[in-house]
């Protein structure tokens, strides 16, 4: 018999050899409907592969994110089985689940695979998981899954195998398709309901552009197809707000083959809402005690070697820039910290000194390759709201706790309400990947657990996710449509101080290192601007938006006062703007609602002769007439409010 502990705490005996399938239909059959798979030790199994010891175990339903990403990786298999009877003598790459859904990547060979293509590819894979086939692990000798692979031609699962051990290797089948894959699966096929294929695109093999392209077919399914429709839905709300559509119909950014792929051109009304955001975050910032700095676009090579950035980014970086001194080099700045370590060093520093915040919107600049761009939100120069603080180690968690507040602050003004905070820690055997001691790492990564739990924030612990000199706390932000999206980081580092020889003169007047924190709450203006665009879908709230008002005279003969009443607006600091066409109000009011406007002034003979505005508000119509005073008044009371979106 060995004992099994369920997540509730209860410890319940079974014969060894019992499977979490057998474990779920010993409790209910019902339950046992719904497992998906399941939590062994913290590793997630097949429901059916039998536990042989004693074992913590958390049966895992299509409510748990382990069981989603399981349900979309048998997905891609279910959709490679389907494009193999389809397409004969394809060969596939990797089928990794995504956050929403899958993709596989593969090489079509001689076949031919478009967009028109994918409607008879998800008919195929309904067909294929009505059979309820079951997914089947087998285990299997390296040499015995070359052999397989080399018959079959495959040179794709060639190359995973030759990065793979001997023991743990093995294939799954289902139907008559037969895959390399480690698992795990769903129990069958059958699970499998609402199927849709979202996206066909090329990708490079491995990601590196010097390979051959492959074919990524991107879907998602679910276990019924009433979820399917309501996905779709949101599918279509998300396209309507896609950050690019309205970057365009707002005009707020561009891109230019001419100045290069990844490199946004921002517009004058992207320009201010950028530079409104930038502002709003000063002031916070000076109000908290963070002095401005600025530093170069780029830096010499040493800094980058002295930081470590070099020997971890410098392949993946822009090439170097070679000056007309023989071995000088310089690279385009890919991070802010190691100047900010500089401008530190400018002077002797004291304990009285600190914590000294220095804040920057810096532009830093990463090659991202061609098939990553993505919009704002993977670009190859992007700005960074970047400060770090130096601090005594005993000003630590303080100063921890007080940049929580200032995200919390920033997230608060744009009502972005739904986030999860994620302390990213390293990984819990491979160190080889991060700098420091182990000492200073097991510091950092305690100071962010006790400051997240004492301002009291929801937090998940992810090993592996920390940056190569730090722990960190990331903030995950679902959107207005449930879509999530790493925005704010705050990380602590007890290594580059020791890179750069920082120190300070302590009360005890001996050197003493400082600890560093990196913190910014927008991560970058490109990627939080995308995400507000399409978190508000373009209606901007009042204080940010780069046009307030829009006056609409009824016609000419109301021009001089309209043009009176704008600069009014315009003395008291709002942003106006004058729709002067020869057009009828109700298209100019069609045509400001769907400019995103947050308000409009109609103008015609009883406002002239009254000195008087009628308002509307952005969709929601007629809000009254009002004297210019007293609109002005509302405007300014809630610009200064930071009222967020209505």
């Amino acid at each position: 018999m060995i004992k099994i502990t369920l997540p509730d705490g209860a410890v319940k005996e079974y014969d060894a050899g019992v499977s979490s399938m057998g474990i779920a239909k010993s409790i209910s059959e019902g339950l046992a409907r719904k497992v998906l798979a399941a939590s062994v030790n913290g590793q997630v199994w097949d429901a059916e592969r039998p536990i042989i010891e004693d074992a913590s175990v958390q049966l895992l339903t299509w409510n748990d994110l382990n069981g989603k990403s399981t349900f979309w990786h048998s997905s891609a298999h279910l959709m490679a089985e389907a494009i193999e009877s389809m397409y004969p003598g394809v060969k596939f790459w990797v089928g990794p689940p995504l956050e929403t859904g899958f993709y596989y990547d593969i090489d079509p060979g001689d076949n031919s695979i478009g967009e028109e293509d994918l409607r008879r590819l998800e008919v195929k894979m309904a067909e294929l998981a009505k059979q309820a086939n079951p997914f089947l692990r087998k285990e299997i000798s390296k040499a015995n899954a070359v052999q397989m692979f080399t018959d079959k031609g495959d040179e794709y699962k060639l190359d995973l195998l030759s990065n793979l051990h001997d023991e743990g290797i093995t294939l799954y089948t289902q139907g008559k398709f037969t895959d390399l894959c480690r698992g795990p699966h769903i129990p069958n096929t059958g699970f499998i309901k609402g199927i849709k294929l979202t996206n066909i695109a090329g990708a490079y093999w491995k990601g590196d552009e010097k390979n051959k392209m492959l074919t990524r077919i991107y879907g998602v399914t679910f276990p019924s197809v009433k979820e399917l429709d309501e996905y779709l839905v949101l599918l279509e709300e998300a396209k309507k707000r896609d950050h690019r559509k309205l970057g365009k119909e707002l005009e707020l950014f561009a891109f230019s083959e001419k100045v290069g792929m990844g490199l946004p051109l921002w517009l004058p009304k992207g320009a201010m809402l950028r530079e409104r955001l930038q502002q709003f975050l000063q002031k916070a910032q000076m109000e908290s005690g963070y002095l401005p700095v600025i530093t170069p676009h780029i830096g010499h090579k040493n800094l980058y070697v002295t930081s470590g950035h070099y020997e971890k980014y410098g392949k993946d970086s822009f090439q170097p820039i070679k000056t007309p001194q023989e071995g000088e080099e310089f690279f385009l700045k890919p991070m802010n910290c190691p100047h900010h370590c500089e401008i530190y060093k400018t002077s002797p520093r004291s304990y009285k000194d600190l914590p000294l915040r220095l804040a920057e919107f810096g532009t830093v600049y990463r090659y991202e390759q061609h098939g990553e761009l993505h919009g704002l939100t993977r670009v190859r120069g992007f700005t960074q709201d970047d400060a770090h603080l130096f601090c005594m180690p005993n000003q630590v968690k303080d100063e921890f706790k007080k940049v929580i507040d200032l995200v919390l602050y920033v997230f608060k003004s744009l009502s972005f309400t739904n986030y999860t905070a994620q302390i990213s820690l390293r990984d819990k055997t491979d160190r080889a990947k991060y700098i420091g001691t182990d000492e200073n790492w097991e510091l950092a990564e305690q100071a962010i657990i006790e400051a997240s739990a004492e301002k009291g924030l929801s937090t998940v612990i992810e090993y592996g996710e920390a940056a190569f000199y730090g722990p960190k706390l990331d903030f995950l932000v679902r959107d207005a449509i449930g879509r999530k999206w790493q925005l704010g980081t705050i990380q602590v580092d007890y290594n580059l101080p020791e890179r750069f020889d920082l120190t300070y003169i302590g009360e005890d007047n001996a050197k003493h290192r400082p600890v560093m924190i990196h913190r910014a709450p927008f991560g970058s203006l490109e990627r939080f601007i995308a995400l507000l665009i399409e978190h508000c879908a373009g209606k901007f709230p009042l204080w940010l938006a780069p046009t307030q008002v829009k006056l609409l005279p009824i016609s000419d003969k109301f021009l001089p006062y309209t043009e009176n009443v704008a600069q009014q607006l315009k003395n008291a600091d709002i942003r106006v703007e004058i729709d002067d066409r020869s057009e009828k109000i109700g298209k100019k009011i069609r045509d400001t609602e769907l400019a995103k406007i947050p308000l409009m002034l109609v103008i015609g003979e009883k406002e002239m002769n009254d000195n008087t505005v009628a308002t509307r508000r952005q969709g929601k119509g007629d809000t009254g007439v009002q004297t210019i005073e007293e609109f002005i008044l509302a405007v300014n009371e809630e610009v200064k409010s930071k009222r967020a979106f209505e």
